[in-house]
């Protein structure tokens, strides 16, 4: 038996990825099976990017790139934060990563020493408990409450907040809930932390997917700007899960720590992948808009199945692509209510806990997949729970 090293006890794990080898395998023995289970939207990378992508690929773009990323590709991204987030923004305030993932693992583990708290939401994107675990650090989960459409209480967050606090982590639009914070929760968050020496890691991965009024960031609040790294990425507004292109923004020297341990785990992102994201960020955007009309859609639609199942009830989410319906009135936790629905009725989900304790009693449902789908998914749904004992 081999054996590990204490370190790798710390991280933790993605349920979405679990649960479709768990469908693949099923479907592998000819049973059919719905799947509601990854966040990834189904529909093709537009055709825009795919062509610059070629191109760049014609024109030498196949070698290394500094680990912050080519220039250009950081000018379009300072360009885009500066225009949708309201503020001035620098290609040195920029670093180009292999998808989102990494800035959050590796700003965490760049301000976080161990023995300091990180404060997260519960239910959230478990990364984030995985990084802090990562930097041994005190993990602190934020409740995100059903009778706040999943927002924190902000009377929550100021009793979490200590002098060992050193890193908030915020999600809006908000993994799993579709959630969405308002400029009011980031005032508090600012009159909450005062002078103290926290950063806030601020995952806006779900930016361009809102419903319903517009999407506000943290930076909005002029005195947390310093302190914010910003997420954002590629995968889920342009349909670019595969293509790993994501991006930090925040201080300079927060970046050029970020890019230390690029340099020392992958080196660079991929120099065509690069040029494709400038054209996804300065080229047609009408295939996003298309694709936020048809998950509003496709919400609408799920949203109102699940209600009409006896037992269960749904909130209508504001952004991103997942429903989380409260299950509490059919009396299993979550995983077991997990288990038969994909065991016994082929439909592939995650249960709530995947995301921290505070998710007991959901489910989370991704509709990042067709209506037809979501439709037949939603008849085999009330029949399943019809049945629940």
């Amino acid at each position: 038996m081999i054996r590990f090293a204490e370190r790798t006890s710390m991280m933790g794990t993605e349920g979405a990825f679990e649960v479709l080898a768990r469908a693949k395998a099923l479907e592998r023995e000819g049973k059919e099976v719905y799947h509601l289970e990854i966040g990834e939207p189904d529909f093709d990378t537009p055709e825009n990017i795919k062509k610059a992508a070629l191109d760049a690929l014609n024109k030498g773009y196949t070698h290394y790139t500094p680990s912050t990323g080519l220039f250009e590709t950081r000018q379009a991204i300072a360009n885009y934060i500066s225009r949708t987030r309201g503020f001035d923004v620098k290609p040195e305030e920029v670093i180009v990563t292999a998808g989102a993932k990494p800035v959050i693992v590796y700003s965490i583990l760049s301000l976080v020493e161990k023995g300091e708290e990180v404060i997260y939401p519960d239910p959230g994107y478990p990364i984030y408990n995985s990084a802090a675990r990562m930097a041994e650090a005190k993990l602190v989960p934020l409740p995100l409450l059903e009778d706040k459409e999943f927002k924190f209480d902000l009377s929550d967050l100021e009793k979490r907040v200590t002098n060992k606090t050193r890193v908030i982590v915020i999600n809006s639009p908000h993994n799993p809930t579709g959630g969405i914070l308002t400029l009011d929760d980031f005032y508090g968050i600012r009159d909450i932390i005062g002078n103290k020496d926290i950063y806030i890691v601020a995952d806006e991965i779900y930016s361009r997917i809102v419903y319903e009024g517009e999407f506000v960031s943290i930076t909005k609040v002029k005195e947390l700007r310093d302190r914010t790294i910003i997420i954002d990425g590629f995968s889920k507004t342009y349909a670019m899960t595969g293509w790993r292109l994501g991006y930090g923004v925040a201080n300079p020297d927060i970046i050029n720590m970020i890019a230390k341990y690029v340099t020392n785990s992958y080196s660079c992102p991929t120099a065509f992948v690069q040029i494709a994201g400038i054209e996804a960020l300065e080229g047609n955007q009408s295939a996003v808009d298309y694709m936020v009309k048809e998950f509003k859609e496709r919400r609408d639609i799920i949203v109102k199945g699940l209600n009409e199942i006896k037992g269960v009830s749904c909130k209508l989410p504001k952004g991103a692509f997942y429903v989380f319906p409260n299950i509490k009135s059919f009396g299993k936790s979550s995983n077991e209510i997990h288990n038969y629905l994909l065991n016994e009725h082929g439909i592939a989900c995650l249960p709530g806990t995947s995301f921290g304790g505070f998710g007991e009693g959901y489910l989370r449902f991704s509709y990042a997949t067709s209506k037809e789908n979501i439709k037949k998914a939603l008849l085999k749904l009330n029949e399943a729970f019809s049945k629940v004992r």
